[in-house]
C-alpha cells in the first residue's frame, strides 16, 4: 500500500492510499492509470482497503482509495460544503492518479453519479448509490439527527441515523431506545468511536443528497458504461433508484446482488469484487442482458 496526499482546488488536501499489483510497484502514484474507489458515509477509507486490494489483484491494475473531507488525514468539510465539493475532489484524485474508472459505495455512489455528468469517467460501478430521485429520500432525513448532533447527543443522533436510513439490516427496525443503547455499547470499540466522531459529516452529506434535487433528466445524457448494483438484503429504495435510472438511461445497467447487505464492499468475501472487476475490465459479456432483468 502506498500513501499520498494532494491539494484540492480550494486550498485543502486529501489523503489517499493506492494498491498496486506486484509488477506496478513504483515510488509514486502519478502515471498509474487505474480505478478510484469512493467510500460511503460514517467511515474512512481504512475499511475499504481489503476490498481495494482484492480489486487491484482481480483487475491487474492499481486501485486508489481516498478519505473524503472531514475524516482521517483529509481536510475538514469546508463552509458551503456540497455535492460540488465532492465532485471536484474526485476529479482531482482522478487527475492525480491518471484514472478514469470509478467504483463507489452508498454516498460515494451519489458523488460518482453526479461526477459522471461532468468528469471524463470511463466505466463506473455503484453499489447502493444514495441518490434522491425527485426527493424520494427526503422523508428519510430526520431533523432530530441534526439537532442531536448540534447538542452533542451522539447516541441519540446515531439512533436516528440508523433508523432513518435503514442501512443496518434488522437492527434498523429496533426502537430508538434500543438503538441508543447499541450506540453506547459500540462506543467501546474503535469503529464505534470513529463513527460517532463522523456524525457531523453525515449531517452535511445527507443534506447534500437532498439539496442536489436529482431528477431522471439529469442523467439521460450520460454515455459512460455504468453498472448500478444493490444488495439483495439492502433497503429496497436503493434498488428502486437503480431500476428507475436503468430504465431511463441507456448506458446504465442495474443488478441485484443476492445475499449482500448494504455494507457489502466492506464485508469478507470475493464475489462482489469479482462482479465489479469483470465490468470494469469490460469482460462481463452478460452485464447488459443481466442488468436489464427486474
Amino acid at each position: 500500500m502506498e500513501s499520498w496526499k494532494l491539494e484540492t482546488s480550494d486550498g485543502g488536501h486529501i489523503e489517499g492510499h493506492s494498491f498496486l499489483t506486484p509488477a506496478e510497484q513504483e515510488p509514486t502514484t502519478a502515471g498509474h492509470p487505474g480505478v478510484v474507489l469512493v467510500h460511503g458515509t460514517l467511515v474512512t477509507d481504512a475499511l475499504y482497503r481489503p476490498f481495494a486490494r482484492k480489486l487491484s489483484v482481480l483487475l491487474g491494475r492499481p486501485v486508489h482509495c481516498y478519505n473524503r473531507r472531514g475524516r482521517a488525514g483529509s481536510s475538514p468539510q469546508p463552509a458551503g460544503y456540497s455535492a460540488e465539493t465532492e465532485v471536484s475532489d474526485l476529479g482531482a484524485v482522478m487527475h492525480e492518479t491518471g484514472s478514469r474508472d470509478v467504483v463507489a459505495h452508498s454516498y460515494g455512489g451519489f458523488v460518482a453519479l453526479q461526477a459522471a455528468r461532468t468528469l471524463p469517467i470511463g466505466r463506473l460501478v455503484t453499489y447502493d448509490a444514495a441518490v434522491s430521485l425527485s426527493g424520494n429520500l427526503s422523508h428519510r432525513w430526520r431533523p432530530e439527527l441534526e439537532d442531536a448532533v448540534t447538542a452533542g447527543q451522539l447516541n441519540h443522533a446515531w439512533a436516528h441515523l440508523v433508523q432513518g436510513l435503514g442501512t443496518a439490516g434488522p437492527l434498523s427496525y429496533l426502537p430508538l431506545g434500543a438503538l441508543r443503547m447499541l450506540s453506547i455499547l459500540s462506543a467501546r470499540t474503535n469503529l464505534g468511536t470513529e463513527m460517532r466522531q463522523l456524525l457531523p459529516t453525515a449531517v452535511k452529506e445527507m443534506r447534500a443528497v437532498i439539496d442536489a434535487g436529482a431528477e431522471l433528466s439529469d442523467f439521460t445524457a450520460l454515455t459512460s458504461p455504468i453498472l448500478m448494483l444493490s444488495g439483495g438484503w439492502s433497503p429496497a429504495y436503493f434498488a428502486e433508484t437503480g431500476r428507475q435510472l436503468a430504465a431511463a438511461v441507456p448506458s446504465i445497467d442495474f443488478r441485484v446482488v443476492p445475499g449482500q447487505l448494504h455494507e457489502g464492499p466492506i464485508r469478507p468475501g470475493k464475489g462482489l469484487a469479482v462482479r465489479i472487476a469483470r465490468f470494469i475490465n469490460a469482460s462481463d459479456g452478460q452485464a447488459r442482458s443481466l442488468g436489464r432483468r427486474r
